[in-house]
C-alpha cells in the first residue's frame, strides 16, 4: 500500500467531492483525511489517501482525468519529530495586511510548529467592519510554557485577543 498526499483545485461544482471519493473507491483506494474548502468559487482540497501498489498509476492517471481540476500528488512523509504536545489556538484582531506572517514568525520564534490554521475575515459585532480570525493548532515540545506563546501572539498588537487550549 502507498499513502499518498494530493492538492486538488479547481472551479467548485455539485457533485465534486462524491466524483473524487468515487475514483479514490474505484481504484480500491481507501480516503484517510481530509481539509477542503470552497473559495471565492473555487474547490480547494487536500487529501490523504492509501492505496494499493498496483493501482497508484491508474488512480492518479484518473485523478488527473477529471475535468477542470488541478491535482498535484506527493507521497507522503513520514517524519521523526521530538514534538509531543499540540496546543489550539484563537486569535481574533483587526485586519491588516502581514498580519499572518507576524503570527506565524510569533510561533516559530517561541518554538512552536503550525500544524493547522484557517483565518477568515468576519463582520465585527456592533460595528461591521471586518476582524481578522485565525484558529488552528501549534505542535511543541513536552515542556513547553504556553505562557510564552500568549505573550508573543499578544505582543504583535493591542487589539488581538488570544486563546489557547491543550
Amino acid at each position: 500500500m502507498r499513502n499518498l498526499v494530493m492538492t486538488v483545485i479547481g472551479p467548485d461544482r455539485p457533485g465534486l467531492v462524491e466524483e473524487l471519493s468515487a475514483t479514490v473507491t474505484g481504484h480500491d483506494g481507501n480516503w484517510l483525511e481530509s481539509r477542503m474548502s470552497h473559495l471565492s468559487g473555487h474547490f480547494a482540497g487536500l487529501l490523504r489517501v492509501e492505496c494499493p501498489e498496483e493501482n497508484c498509476a491508474a488512480l492518479l492517471e484518473a485523478l488527473q482525468g477529471l475535468e477542470n481540476l488541478t491535482v498535484e500528488v506527493s507521497e507522503e512523509r513520514v517524519v521523526e519529530t521530538n514534538r509531543q504536545k499540540i496546543i489550539a489556538f484563537d486569535v481574533v484582531g483587526n485586519d491588516r495586511p502581514g498580519i499572518i506572517q507576524e503570527l506565524s514568525s510569533a510561533i516559530v520564534r517561541v518554538g512552536g510548529n503550525v500544524e493547522e490554521l484557517v483565518s477568515n475575515l468576519e463582520s465585527a459585532p456592533h460595528a461591521g467592519h471586518p476582524v481578522f480570525r485565525a484558529t488552528g493548532s501549534v505542535a511543541v515540545a513536552a515542556d513547553f510554557d504556553e505562557d510564552g506563546l500568549v505573550t508573543a501572539l499578544e505582543a504583535l498588537s493591542p487589539d488581538l485577543a488570544v486563546s489557547l487550549e491543550s
